[in-house]
């Protein structure tokens, strides 16, 4: 079996999906039928539905260094979000695809381990790879496992992992190639220019000047992290061109190539 590539898609892509825009998602998914002998895992988060369901709940929601507050009242809300709307609308659109699609969590099969972050997050998971085993026999029997953003703690309290981050630890399960799509080419330099490659040093030069800001510290921290613990580049490049995926499989240089610190 070929290494295994985790692909994690968010942002607008799922955002015009719940507008009942389907044609991104659509294209994406297609790309992956494609595919053929290639493993893929589709990681998911979906911060714009569940800021559209919070808000019409009545909360409000915050946000610290681009990662999103959690208060433990909102829980059902992101998790219903994320691991049930969310979650099912991709897999069945990838059913009607004829793709053989499994919505998954976190937490499924002892996946993934999650301590309550530090930062003051509320109910915001830091997960930590534990079993492949139920990722392991699924890509063997040709399934597309689709995993949302949602872990457990020890005491079996739900939390909210960022989606970057549940991509990155799925892939450390996996010993997978990691491939991150945003809303955008890539990560753009000082000038305002897409970068080819980004390395710790100059992420964090980027990131204190304010170039680097919002949700894409976070990505970017995300690959970096995915980068030194594999001990090779991970790509982030853009939804819209789903086609790319292939070359970059192949070893095209296509967005932003985040490398690992020597």
């Amino acid at each position: 079996m070929k290494k295994p590539v985790v692909i994690k898609i968010g942002g607008a892509i799922l955002d015009g999906y719940n507008q009942g825009n389907t044609s991104a998602l659509t294209a994406l998914l297609t790309v992956i039928a494609s595919l053929k002998d290639q493993p893929v895992v589709i990681v998911h988060g979906g911060g714009c539905v569940v800021d559209e369901m919070l808000a019409q709940a009545g909360f409000v929601t915050e946000k610290k260094h681009g990662l999103r507050v959690t208060p433990k009242a909102q829980m059902p809300i992101i998790s219903g979000a994320l691991a049930g709307n969310v979650n099912k609308a991709i897999v069945a659109s990838a059913a009607s695809l004829k793709l053989p699609a499994v919505g998954l969590s976190l937490t499924d099969g002892q996946m993934v381990q999650c301590q309550l972050s530090p930062l003051g997050l509320g109910q915001v998971g830091v997960p930590k790879p534990y079993s492949s085993a139920l990722l392991d026999t699924l890509l063997s029997a040709n399934f597309l496992p689709i995993v949302s953003s949602i872990g457990a703690l020890e005491n079996g309290d739900l939390v909210n992992v960022n989606a970057d981050d549940a991509a990155v630890v799925i892939c450390q399960l996996l010993n997978a190639d990691l491939l991150l799509l945003t809303d955008v080419n890539g990560v753009k330099g000082a000038t305002g220019e897409y970068l080819s490659s980004l390395n710790g040093e100059q992420a964090e030069a980027l990131i204190n000047s304010g170039v680097i800001a919002g949700g894409m510290t976070a990505k970017v921290n995300a690959a970096l992290q995915a980068a030194n613990k594999l001990r090779r580049s991970i790509a982030v490049a853009s939804w819209q061109s789903p086609e790319q995926i292939i070359d970059l499989l192949n070893g095209a240089n296509i967005g932003t190539r985040i490398q690992p610190s020597i």
